[in-house]
């Protein structure tokens, strides 16, 4: 049986980064991590590109013509989003994830979702770096598999 490895080399790609500006603390910490991480595995400065919007909720549709354009070999979708006391955290948190994930099966583009959901400001804090390391790695791996699969 022949099996693909992960492979996070990411020398060569050009990478497409989402953010929300809501919770900008809990964003700019997501970021910093992934930035690094992205340049940890060899994706040149000059190849990543971010576009910032307001919430969670505008992501999808910046990552749809980011994929349509055919300029990045994968994107991330960067955002915190943070239960409230009404419905409106069940509806940003859910639709999205619903977009993201539309996104990426629809234009064939992988998508790393780092669009936190939490109950609490330091919940997402805590997951912040982590999670925007492993998006970028994500991101690198999806690439780099569609390439073995294709």
């Amino acid at each position: 049986m022949k099996e693909l490895e992960p492979n996070y080399a990411g020398k060569g790609l050009r990478i497409g980064i989402v953010q929300s500006r809501f919770n900008p603390e809990i964003c700019a910490g997501l970021l910093g991590a992934c930035v690094a991480e992205l340049l940890a595995r060899g994706v040149a400065d000059d190849d990543i590109t971010l576009a910032t919007v307001p919430g969670a909720l505008e992501i999808p549709l910046v990552l749809l013509h980011m994929a349509e354009g055919e300029k990045f070999d994968a994107l991330i979708a960067l955002g915190a989003v943070v239960r409230g006391d009404t419905y409106h955290f069940e509806v940003v948190s859910n639709e999205s994830a619903r977009g993201v994930g539309d996104v990426q099966l629809a234009c064939g583009v992988p998508i790393a979702n780092a669009i936190l959901t939490t109950d609490t400001d330091e919940q997402a804090i805590a997951r912040m770096s982590v999670k925007g390391a492993e998006a970028a790695r994500v991101a690198i791996e999806m690439v780099n598999l569609l390439k073995g699969v294709a």
